[in-house]
C-alpha cells in the first residue's frame, strides 16, 4: 500500500505522538509498504514539507515546551499527497489535519485517524485537567469538528475507546496496542558510575501536570529506604524547574533529562524498578517498553489512564496520586530482591503480547477495510 501519514512534527522524536509515528512509518515500511509524511522541517523524498506555524512568545514556549510544533495547512500538499496515496492516516487533530481531511474527502482518498492526543494533554497545561467540563468540551470538539468524519478510528487502548463511545463518537473504533519496538528486549546492563550504589527508580514522560512526577519525588522522600534511592526522571517539558525544586528534599540527587531511544534503553537495562504515575494516559508506551526490558512496573490506577491494564498483579499497582501507597509499593519492592527478579522475566514475557508486528497486522487490516469501502462508495457516487 502507499500510506501518507499526516503529522505536525516528523524529525524530532521529543514528543510520544511523534515516536509512534515514526516507529510506525519504520515498521509499515518493514512490512514492504510505501510509506510518505506531511509534516514541518527540511523536505525529504519521504516528506511532504510544510511550514511551522509561529506563535507569539508565551504561546511558542508553552507549545514547544511540550515538545510539540504545529504545520501551516498547505492545500496544495494535501492535493499533490492525495494524488499518490492508497490511503491518508491522521495522526492528531490539528489545523493540518482539519483542513486535509476536507480535500481527501472531496477527491474520495480512503482515511482514518488515530486518537493519540487526550484532552487532559491540553487542559493540564492550562490547569483544568481535573475539570470535567473542559474535557468533555475538549472531547466534543475533537468529536465534532474532526473524527465523527472518519469511518474508522485507531485506538491505543479499550480505556479510550470506551472514553469515545461515552462522548458520543460514532467511528467505527479499532483497539490496537501501539505496539513494542522489537529492541525493547530483557536483558541487564551493569551499572554505569552515576548509578552505582543506588536503587534506581525510573519514571519515562513529559514534565507535564498530567504525568504527575510530583508523586514518584513524594513518595521516594516518604520511603523508608529513602537513602537508598536514586529517582531518575527521564524526559523534558514545563514543570521541570518544579520538579527540580520538589526534589531537593531528596537525600539524593534526583536525575532529570531528555535522552535519544538508544541512550534510554541503556538505561533501561540498567535501572532496578519502574514507576508509572499518570493521571491520564491513552496507552503509556514507556510503561510496556520498560517492563519488556526487564523492569518490575509499579502502575498508578487512574480512571483516565490505560497503563494499569499491564500490572500482572496488586504489587505493582497503587491508588493514583497517592504517595504514601506509592512509597510502600517502592519500599517492598527494595525488601523483596529474589521477587522482583521473578517478575521481571514474567513481565518481559507478558510483553511479547504487544509486539509492534501484530500492531502493524492489524493496522494494515484497517486501511484495506477502509480501501475497498471507499472504493465501493466512489462507484455509487454519479
Amino acid at each position: 500500500m502507499k500510506i501518507v501519514l499526516v503529522i505536525d512534527q516528523f524529525d524530532d522524536a521529543n514528543n510520544g505522538t511523534t515516536i509512534s509515528g515514526r516507529r510506525f512509518a519504520a515498521a509499515l515500511k518493514e512490512h514492504g509498504n510505501e510509506v510518505r509524511v506531511i509534516a514541518t522541517g527540511k523536505p525529504a523524498d519521504y516528506k511532504y514539507a510544510v511550514r511551522q506555524m509561529k506563535f507569539p512568545p508565551v504561546v511558542e514556549h508553552l507549545v514547544t515546551s511540550q515538545g510539540m510544533r504545529l504545520a501551516i495547512p498547505n492545500k496544495h500538499v494535501f492535493e499533490k499527497a492525495a494524488a499518490w496515496a492508497d490511503v491518508v492516516h491522521f495522526m492528531m487533530p490539528s489545523p493540518l489535519a482539519v483542513m486535509g481531511l476536507k480535500h481527501v474527502e472531496r477527491l474520495g482518498i480512503p482515511h482514518t485517524a488515530a486518537f493519540h492526543c487526550q484532552p487532559e494533554n491540553i487542559t493540564f497545561t492550562f490547569h483544568m485537567g481535573n475539570s470535567k467540563r473542559a474535557n468533555d468540551f475538549v472531547y466534543e470538539k475533537f468529536r465534532d469538528t474532526f473524527f465523527n468524519r472518519f469511518g474508522h478510528i485507531h485506538c491505543p487502548s479499550k480505556m479510550i475507546a470506551d472514553q469515545l463511545r461515552q462522548h458520543g463518537y460514532t467511528s467505527q473504533l479499532h483497539v490496537i496496542s501501539n505496539g513494542i519496538s522489537p529492541q525493547y528486549t530483557y536483558g541487564k546492563l551493569p551499572k554505569e558510575d552515576w548509578m552505582q550504589g543506588y536503587f534506581n527508580v525510573l519514571m519515562v514522560g513529559r514534565y507535564a501536570g498530567e504525568k504527575r512526577q510530583d508523586v514518584l519525588i513524594e513518595a521516594a522522600a516518604r520511603c523508608r529506604h529513602a537513602k537508598e534511592i536514586q529517582v531518575i526522571l527521564a524526559g523534558k517539558g514545563p514543570l521541570e524547574k518544579k520538579y527540580r525544586q520538589m526534589a531537593e528534599k531528596l537525600p539524593n540527587p534526583v536525575v532529570m533529562g531528555f535522552y535519544e531511544p538508544e541512550r534510554l534503553l541503556d538505561i533501561l537495562h540498567m535501572a532496578d524498578l519502574y514507576v508509572h504515575t499518570s493521571d491520564a494516559e491513552i496507552e503509556g508506551m514507556s510503561c510496556t517498553e520498560a517492563f519488556a526490558c526487564g523492569l518490575v512496573p509499579v502502575i498508578a490506577v487512574a480512571p483516565r489512564s490505560a497503563t494499569s491494564q499491564f500490572a500482572l498483579d496488586e504489587r505493582s499497582l497503587f491508588p493514583g496520586g497517592d504517595s504514601g501507597a506509592l512509597a510502600e509499593r517502592i519500599d517492598w519492592w527494595i525488601e523483596h530482591p529474589r521477587e522482583r527478579q521473578e517478575m521481571e522475566l514474567k513481565y518481559a514475557e507478558h510483553a511479547k503480547q504487544y509486539t509492534l508486528e501484530r500492531s502493524i497486522e492489524l493496522t494494515e487490516e484497517m486501511f484495506r477495510q477502509v480501501i475497498e469501502e471507499q472504493k465501493e462508495l466512489n462507484q455509487t457516487k454519479p
